[in-house]
């Protein structure tokens, strides 16, 4: 499941893997979806990755969707949204909407949350993990330089506690086994508050 991510980058980096079976991606805005499904120039980004048989889109607020859906759950959520600015983008931050995201993710199931820069946003970072854990699920807060955004932070959610991989998929450029603890590493200007 990825919530957010109309621009399709997140499914073509989730494509890559053969043995995922299927992508429902939830984006708000039906106008990206379109605009990243069917510009030449944004398909060849995305490697023509909402046209996939195997996603499914769904033009939909990721809240509601989430609310109201069956309760199906998944065993990978990515949640791609941006910083929270008004009403309808902080609602996507909350203990209840964190909640939701537990209810879809399978029992052995990750999500993983963009949650804006723990060095020039270090209280909100920290706010998005307590809220996680506040929702009952395990949160490791990490953070890796993004050239276009400079220091950013991600949370890994789960049912229990994350750890360390011995190994690592074939193919990545930047991420190794070796690397990984510094990524876990918040050096004390962006440690928790």
């Amino acid at each position: 499941l990825v919530l957010g991510g109309g621009d399709g980058m997140a499914v073509r980096e989730i494509l890559k893997y053969p043995s995922v079976e299927r992508v429902t991606l939830v984006e708000l805005d039906p106008h990206m979806t379109t605009l990243f499904s069917t510009s030449p120039m944004l398909r060849e980004l995305n490697h023509d990755s909402l046209r996939s048989p195997k996603v499914k889109i769904v033009n939909a607020d990721a809240f509601s969707w989430l609310e109201n859906d069956d309760g199906e759950t998944f065993d990978a959520i990515v949640v791609d949204f941006p910083d929270p600015t008004n009403f309808s983008i902080g609602k996507l931050y909350t203990r209840t909407f964190y909640e939701l995201v537990e209810r879809h993710l399978a029992a052995s199931g990750y999500a993983v949350v963009q949650t804006t820069s723990p060095l020039i946003a270090r209280k909100s970072f920290w706010t998005v993990a307590t809220t996680i854990e506040a929702a009952g699920l395990a949160a490791t807060p990490y953070h890796a330089h993004v050239p276009s955004f400079g220091e950013w932070g991600f949370i890994v959610a789960s049912h229990r506690p994350w750890r360390l991989p011995a190994a690592l998929p074939q193919g990545l450029r930047f991420l190794t086994v070796q690397g990984l603890p510094a990524l876990l590493d918040f050096p004390p200007d962006m440690a928790r508050v």
